[in-house]
């Protein structure tokens, strides 16, 4: 007789065989990965040298550039293993309902992904930069700033391929935001601060809720629309496993390909993004003279920037018409690091405006900013951001309607001057993360496609998986949030499997909430002490 513990276990024998996952890549896949992967790095070093030369610097040492290099390196890799932990996000659905060969399946989310990354609007990326700390992306160049861009992108490698290799299909984006928040707080802790002064909790809370929430809207949903679908398509092989490898009818075969290329879009859009801000702050801190700030804004531009800057001190002083800090920058610094009102905000506010502005009218042009200069208006401009945004936010200052306009239209101009991404930057990051799904994506592959339901995946609940965690991504990257793509879509695949009444692996479950609460405190941790350790060796 059968124990209960038995009875509550799938029939694996029942199983319907899953499709050849072994297939290794021939000569002409290995020569087109190695080729692009070539043709990639020989991009990204000719256009640093490119826009190196063209800012006027002159090289005196290679110690800037082997940080750079390392940096850089550390940062694709890290585009690399999100690539191919996250393949299985999009690709599971369609090798598990033989619409694609896993071969076909992962070159095409590659190349998506690729598409993706190339095609992304940047919010995210400065979405991610927001939750850093203030005074740390102010000395981004210092050993501090480089121990903080190390420590966090290495905390989120190593907890990605821990996941990776149990096969656990865990959250890349939940890593790095669990990695800065250790940033923020060990850096907090270090000066003898409070541990939570250290991280804009506003800005963590809105990401985290868009994690928290993106897992559950990707279950209701998914279970939601397969119900949906149930009742008004009356066709039964669309609810029950594949036949052998027989591909589905030829509209639903579409729909999956469909959901496919647009969730490995919106996945390329989404996370492609979280590694070009870092790389920002990477280039930025090691070569300010030519990233520092857009060099590509117009000369016509800039002369409308002096004169709105003249424009906002003007309205500044006029809503707080005391006299002006000796430090501006320091008043305003300490503000954005503990965000509290004080007589003496928006008098800095003004002060360093005008400050701004004189700078960039002086010159002329963003272009003609010299290079020992070019950090120090950057910082400027964004510590003139950063303090807006933090007055809006809390609501810390009484103007009237037209003061808030023109500071608003001021902080526009500064982060069109300080918030954009070369292209190259987009080419580098969309090749390390279309390559990085063409390898390593067979374990969590299999954990998605057989190891969450107890029974095979059909073709009708891969479709509405993909569909909803296709929407979810791109709405979130619409709004500039960072969400996970794996949890959306195994949530997805999970709410499926409960709504067809397929039942869920309880092991399989019990480990997808593990790694789901695991790997915020556990990035914390891992960042927060690789922080400290590199800070002693820096």
């Amino acid at each position: 007789m059968a124990t209960p513990s038995l009875a509550s276990q799938p029939d694996l024998s029942l199983r319907t065989p899953g499709p050849p996952l072994a297939h290794k890549p021939g000569r002409a896949t290995l020569t087109l990965f190695f080729g692009l992967l070539l043709a990639g790095l020989a991009y990204t070093f000719w256009s640093l040298k490119q826009d190196v030369s063209a800012s006027g610097t002159v090289v005196t040492t290679v110690t800037p550039f082997l940080l750079l290099g390392l940096a850089l390196l550390i940062a694709l890799g890290f585009e690399f293993v999100n690539g191919f932990h996250d393949t299985a996000n999009a690709v599971a659905t369609v090798i598990y309902t033989h619409s694609l060969p896993a071969s076909v399946a992962v070159v095409w989310s590659g190349l998506c992904n690729f598409l993706g990354v190339l095609l992304s609007s940047g919010a995210v990326a400065f979405g991610i930069i927001a939750l850093l700390p203030v005074e740390l992306i102010l000395q981004v160049g210092s050993s501090a700033g480089f121990a903080m861009v190390f420590a966090l992108l290495l905390a989120a490698i190593i907890w990605n391929l821990g996941t990776w290799w149990l096969g656990l299909p865990a959250s890349s984006s939940h890593t790095l935001i669990g990695s800065i928040i250790g940033v923020g707080v060990a850096n907090a802790l270090m000066h003898g601060r409070d541990g939570t002064s250290g991280v804009d909790w506003a800005q963590a809370s809105k990401v985290g809720y868009a994690l928290l929430f993106s897992p559950l809207i990707g279950f209701a949903c998914a279970a939601l629309l397969l119900l949906v679908l149930r009742a008004m398509v009356k066709r039964r092989e669309l609810y029950q496993a594949p036949e052998g490898q027989t591909p589905p009818p030829w509209w639903i075969r579409g729909v999956l390909i469909l959901t496919c290329t647009g969730v490995s879009f919106a996945h390329g859009s989404n996370d492609g993004q979280k590694g070009m801000g870092l790389i920002m702050l990477i280039l930025v801190g090691t070569l300010p003279m030519a990233y520092a700030l857009n060099k590509t804004m117009p000369n016509e531009q800039a002369l409308q920037f002096s004169a709105v800057a003249e424009v906002t001190r003007q309205a500044l002083v006029r809503a707080a018409p005391a006299p002006a800090p000796a430090d501006p920058r320091q008043v305003l610094t300490a503000f954005v690091a503990t965000p509290k009102a004080s007589p003496e905000l928006l008098p800095a506010l003004a002060a360093l405006t005008g400050m701004i502005g004189e700078e960039v009218k002086g010159y002329g042009s963003l272009k003609r900013v010299p290079a020992e200069a070019m950090a120090n208006v950057r910082n400027d401009m964004y510590l003139a951001s950063e303090a807006i945004r933090q007055i809006d936010k809390h609501q810390l200052a009484r103007y009237d309607a037209d003061t808030a306009r023109h500071v608003q239209l001021f902080k526009r101009q500064l982060d069109d001057a300080t918030r954009y991404i070369p292209l190259w930057v987009k080419v580098a990051v969309a090749i390390a993360l279309g390559l990085g799904t063409m390898v390593g994506w067979r374990r969590i592959v299999v954990t998605v496609g057989e190891k969450i339901g107890k029974t095979h995946l059909s073709y009708a609940q891969g479709a509405s998986a993909e569909v909803v965690a296709m929407c979810t991504i791109g709405a979130a990257d619409m709004f500039g949030l960072p969400v996970s793509t794996t949890h959306v879509l195994s949530s997805g695949v999970a709410g499926t499997m409960v709504a067809n009444g397929s039942g869920i692996q309880r092991k399989t479950l019990v480990n997808l909430l593990m790694a789901w609460v695991l790997t915020l405190p556990a990035a914390m941790l891992l960042a927060g002490c690789l922080y400290w350790l590199l800070n002693q060796v820096l």
